[in-house]
């Protein structure tokens, strides 16, 4: 059941999960010797967008990126993969959660970030334009996500209005 009570046709947080694997390279490697942040932030982006973009069947464009919080580094060789999962879907906007972790040569994920973005549809011009799908929301979780989606919205409202 969607939790925005209207009438558009919905699609679930499965619909248009994505998930990205990249192998840390020299070149992605800081003076530190981990994974620059900047690149870590670009595979983000890319991965949320494409998941947006699924969601949506349009044409989307970054409009900020929340909570973005580094837990660990990634290091040469190391494979790091990109979880991202619409959390909330608005008339115009939507958010995504991007879990990213290293991949032990076990299979394990040990988490390294994770980062909230939101999206707006466009036209091609630019213009905000309705996402026509809502997001049927099926689990627990997937409600809490929705919930906290909606604390982080007034939240970045409340800065817009302070001039930041």
């Amino acid at each position: 059941m969607s939790e925005t009570k209207d009438t558009r046709p919905s699609r679930t947080v499965e619909y248009s999960q994505i998930e990205n694997l990249h192998v840390v390279r020299g070149e992605d490697i800081n003076g530190t010797g981990r994974l620059y942040g900047g690149r870590l932030l670009s595979w983000i982006d890319e991965t949320a967008a494409t998941c947006a973009q699924r969601h949506s069947g349009l044409e989307i464009t970054t409009a900020s990126i929340d909570n973005l919080t580094f837990k660990r580094g990634a290091y040469t060789n190391d494979i790091v993969v990109l979880v991202a999962k619409v959390t909330y879907v608005g008339h115009t906007s939507m958010e995504v959660r991007v879990n990213t972790y290293v991949e032990d040569m076990d299979g394990y994920r040990h988490p390294i970030n994770r980062a909230y973005l939101t999206y707006v549809a466009i036209t091609r011009d630019g213009k905000p334009l309705p996402i026509p799908y809502s997001l049927e929301i099926t689990k627990e979780n997937e409600r809490i996500e929705w919930e906290a989606a909606l604390k982080r919205r007034a939240n970045r409202k409340h800065r817009s209005v302070e001039g930041f």
